[in-house]
């Protein structure tokens, strides 16, 4: 199911908003939601993803097409299929193939392949979970809500900006920070300190990689964002998603967004 959360939103002093929704769409969409580059993003990983996970997923809760179209020149496809014999017939040939794959992915398991390549047989058919933070909207909504995109970006687009509508953003202070996953009671937890509340909010943003993303384990968390941090190179993309107002002064862009820094930047990842 297409599915959009907002996990943390903010507005800066100056009116800079910052949103961080989570988002469950199909996975043969990924591309075109990374070519958003004003976006900070963090997705589960077919590399990090064990395959008797993606299998079972995929054998239990595949993605089927939501919208059907006849063949027809360019790129968004002719009429919607309505016939129910015609439809009926589209999902029994996609369920086959997902079937197949199912198979073939099981035998590259058997023969003991890094689940890499196991999991990327099985792409077409597996929703797919990705943390997305922006400051600027707009653009992706007239591109991706429009008539001609593609029939499910589309509707995981008009998921994203219907959770969006109907979130209000917090208001926060110049020194505050923009969090995800960073509960009420952490926030009010003395022995957390601003920085550690930094670093388990990316921690937890990075999880997401292996479908994990969001547990509450302070501890781990941390322990996560230091091998972050000390790896060779470093993998900065999950500390994008904690963000502190610039000054009003300052209209620009800084990195992907507008009115705010990210922790990346704060810590060097330039």
């Amino acid at each position: 199911m297409i599915r959009a959360t907002v996990v943390a939103d903010s507005v800066s002093p100056a009116g800079h908003r910052l949103t961080t929704l989570e988002v469950t769409f199909p996975r043969m969409i990924l591309a075109e939601v990374n070519t958003h580059r004003v976006f900070s993003r963090n997705s589960a990983s077919s590399r990090a993803v064990p395959v008797r996970r993606m299998l079972e997923q995929v054998k239990e809760d595949p993605f089927v097409p939501l919208v059907w179209r006849r063949a027809a020149p360019g790129m968004v496809g002719g009429e919607i299929l309505t016939d129910d014999g015609d439809v009926k017939a589209a999902r029994e040939w996609w369920l086959m193939a997902r079937d197949a794959a199912v198979v073939h992915a099981g035998r590259l398991l058997d023969l003991g392949l890094h689940k890499t390549l196991p999991n990327r047989v099985l792409e077409p058919y597996a929703w797919h979970t990705a943390i997305i933070s922006g400051t600027t909207w707009d653009g992706f909504w007239a591109q991706r809500c429009a008539p001609g995109a593609d029939d499910h970006m589309r509707l995981t687009a008009e998921a994203m900006r219907a959770a969006c509508d109907a979130s209000t953003p917090r208001p926060i202070g110049a020194r505050e920070w923009h969090l995800p996953y960073i509960t009420a009671e952490e926030y009010e937890n003395p022995d957390l300190s601003d920085v550690q509340l930094r670093q388990v909010s990316a921690g937890r943003c990075a999880q997401v990689s292996y479908l994990n993303h969001g547990r509450a384990d302070v501890e781990a968390d941390l322990d996560r964002f230091a091998r972050l941090r000390a790896a060779d190179p470093p993998h900065w993309s999950p500390m994008e998603h904690q963000a502190m107002p610039l000054p009003s002064d300052v209209g620009r862009p800084f990195g992907n967004f507008t009115g705010w820094v990210q922790q990346r930047h704060i810590l060097g990842g330039f």
